[in-house]
């Protein structure tokens, strides 16, 4: 049976592990710019930007997720968003995804979301069949749009 719980400080090294194994897995190897003192103040400091959850069996940790809230003017609620969700290779197919969905669904049915939402590869032909399999819908008439580096700056003026 797959645990999940709650992330602690502890967890800091097993969490950036899983973060560069998924960036690995999604094409982007080098891209990972945070430190294991960077993750632990964002999850765990005085103002956490997100919370983290780890899926583990008997033989240790075999996933995570993270997500924060998120806030939908038209609902007047605040939604759950999952930033990250990984599984190990070999724990994939045993119920191991399934079973953190399901958990952060609780979360936010508990905390009074009104959405679930998350954000997947338009080429992880795998990941969306499972999002549809637990009945997500894709939102085909939206893109999602990203400011970082040099036109951040720009924008803002600096």
């Amino acid at each position: 049976m797959t645990l999940i719980r709650s992330a602690t400080r502890a967890d800091v090294g097993t969490i950036l592990r899983f973060v560069r194994e998924l960036a690995a897995f999604e094409r982007e190897p080098d891209a990972v710019e945070a430190t294991a003192p960077m993750l632990a103040e964002a999850l765990f400091g005085a103002r956490p930007a997100a919370e983290a959850v780890i899926a583990e069996r008997a033989e240790g940790p075999l996933g995570f997720a993270v997500f924060f809230h998120n806030f939908s003017t038209w609902t007047g609620k605040r939604g759950l968003y999952l930033e990250d969700l990984y599984v190990t290779p070999d724990a994939r197919g045993q119920g191991v995804g399934a079973a953190l969905l399901a958990h952060l669904a609780g979360v936010a049915l508990d905390r009074g979301c009104a959405r679930f939402e998350w954000s997947v590869l338009d080429w992880n032909a795998d990941a969306i069949a499972f999002y549809r399999k637990v009945g997500a819908v894709g939102m085909e008439d939206w893109t999602i749009q990203r400011l970082s580096g040099d036109a951040l700056a720009r924008l803002a003026g600096r």
